[in-house]
């Protein structure tokens, strides 16, 4: 008799356990089929996406002497093909200048030194330090008269005898591709010249992606 009381007691547990291990994966189905069919709500997206008009980029080189002075003397060679003037620039701890004067009707050895003043528009002043034409006593005015009539220099740069100052403005220079450059930063004796570099989004191929275009990739 104890051991038939025995056995239904086993019995009877084994019968709770396997009744509430089915009720806990009753459960767990319920769950799981309720977060599967739950209704999403709409995600509400931004109506007015904000839109980048901007329509360059900026990036800023950092260069030595030698390396500017490379090219800018590159560029001073083609701007002189098919003259009879000689000049050429070396950047030290400043501006130096060398090349060759017409006076009275023959050629003198020019020097002039320039320190170079940033511009907060990123262009450039060459401010007058020394200057020499050979042996020629003359006043420094009359030869920056004689620099501005008779040496060859782009548009962009322009000799002032008044205040014995050369602009060079930077920021006006054409060059292919639409880029624009400006002298961030330049301390020749530190060597240290930081240009930055202005570059369209035209000069990609990317200028006819309109407002309209840009506002469809957030609808």
């Amino acid at each position: 008799m104890r051991v038939k009381n025995r056995q239904l007691k086993i019995n009877n547990k084994w019968k709770a356990g396997f009744i509430g291990l089915l009720i806990l994966n009753g459960i767990i189905l319920l769950l799981l089929l309720a977060l599967i069919f739950w209704p999403v709500s709409d995600n509400a997206f931004p109506q007015n996406a904000v839109i980048n008009e901007q329509e360059s980029s900026e990036f800023y080189i950092q260069t030595t002497k030698q390396n500017l002075n490379n090219l800018i003397n590159a560029y001073v060679e083609k701007l002189l093909e098919g003259t009879d003037h000689h000049y050429r620039i070396l950047l030290e701890d400043d501006v130096h200048l060398m090349g060759e004067l017409p006076v009275f009707s023959s050629t003198v050895p020019l020097s002039v030194r320039f320190e170079p003043i940033e511009q907060a528009n990123g262009d450039l002043i060459l401010q007058q330090k020394s200057i020499s034409v050979g042996l020629l006593e003359l006043p420094n005015k009359k030869i920056m008269e004689y620099m501005d009539r008779f040496l060859p220099m782009p548009d962009w740069v322009t000799i002032d005898p008044d205040s014995q100052e050369i602009y060079v403005a930077v920021t006006d220079m054409n060059l292919q591709g639409n880029f624009d450059v400006a002298v961030q930063h330049m301390d020749l004796e530190a060597n240290n010249i930081t240009m930055k570099l202005v570059v369209p989004y035209e000069t990609l191929g990317i200028q006819d992606l309109s407002r309209e275009a840009m506002q469809s990739l957030f609808e």
